[in-house]
């Protein structure tokens, strides 16, 4: 019987373990079985690993990738096809999907590498040979002028950019960026790309920052800028909160990306954001027209920003942990894993 070969991990503290599974005789309509060609490791990932994050488990890990299609019980989609998918499964019925239009919090969402092995196939995520999509994911087809390299974090970090640079001020002249990991680059990329006359960006890792100017950004370091009409938290660090918020001009918005865990306590007053008459948006993952628009831009854009620098050589399947190790390391913006190696 055809198999799948997948990474599970069964919790903090124990070793990864790689294990064949079997790939379904048939699939359901809607449903598309894809071969992973790359996916990369997302921070996310090793919050989950450390135990900052609580998943279920035994669970296969990754949501970040690129893959091909080897069957397909969807109109629009054929063997050979590289694709590119939204990160999460929706209903499209429920009022999250619906009136609210926020699919990303649909009432029986699915996640990518977020779901244990006994639900449904146990193909649920991208450390993994291949993936079974099920019928209420967005599937894109990617163009052939993007590699894997690029293609692989659009699905999680480019597309959440995508959504959180969707609504701005106006005027929107003067924006900071807290943090220059890849989502802070993606989005000082795309606020350049939409106009925004300065865009700051500010970290403390002095290595990381310096690649800001690469990606249309103006380095800052202690002393950031002023009267800024937007900040976007993009380090998952709550002591950037306060000054970010002093920071806005009168009617600024401030928005919330990167601090998606639970160590996040905010010092801040309801006096602060009142008397300034702020807009406080926060921002979750992203809907799948949002994935379409980040996959148009990086195509838009893959001449002008080195984007392929952030990723790193690609890693086998089978040396996992290796290529986790290294990206706790932040030596690379993403680290790649190939599981056909």
């Amino acid at each position: 019987m055809p198999s799948a070969s997948a990474q599970i991990f069964d919790g903090p503290g124990h070793p990864l373990r790689q294990e064949r599974m079997p790939l379904p005789d048939a699939i359901a309509p809607g449903e598309v079985l894809v071969s992973i060609d790359l996916a990369t490791i997302c921070g996310s990932d090793l919050h989950t690993l450390s135990g900052l994050r609580q998943e279920p488990t035994p669970l296969v890990l990754g949501h970040e990738a690129v893959g091909h299609v080897i069957a397909a019980e969807r109109p629009g989609l054929q063997s050979g096809d590289r694709v590119s998918w939204s990160i999460a499964d929706s209903c499209g019925k429920c009022s999250a999907c619906t009136e609210h239009r926020l699919p990303e919090k649909c009432d029986s969402l699915f996640k990518y590498g977020h779901a244990d092995i006994n639900n449904g196939s146990g193909l649920n995520g991208c450390y993994a040979t291949h993936l079974l999509l099920r019928r209420g994911t967005h599937i894109a087809l990617v163009d052939d002028r993007l590699c894997d390299a690029l293609v692989a974090p659009v699905n999680c970090v480019l597309a959440t950019a995508v959504n959180a640079i969707s609504t701005l001020p106006t005027p929107c002249n003067k924006v900071l960026v807290q943090g220059a990991g890849l989502l802070g680059l993606y989005t000082c990329a795309l606020l350049a790309e939409r106009g925004v006359s300065e865009v700051y960006c500010a970290d403390i890792d002095a290595a990381r920052l310096a690649r800001a100017s690469e990606f249309g950004a103006i380095a800052t370091g202690a002393q950031q800028p002023t009267d800024l009409d937007a900040v976007f938290e993009v380090a998952g660090v709550s002591a950037l909160v306060p000054p970010g918020i002093t920071a806005l001009r009168p009617g600024g918005h401030y928005i919330f990306v990167g601090m998606v865990h639970p160590d996040t306590q905010l010092t801040l007053t309801g006096e602060q954001i009142i008397r300034k008459c702020l807009t406080i948006r926060g921002v979750h993952n992203y809907s799948p027209h949002h994935l379409d628009e980040a996959l148009a831009f990086l195509t838009r854009t893959v001449d002008r920003y080195p984007y392929l620098s952030l990723v790193s050589e690609p890693w086998p399947l089978a040396e996992l942990d290796r290529a986790i190790a290294l990206a706790a390391t932040r030596q690379h913006f993403r680290v790649s894993i190939n599981p056909n190696l």
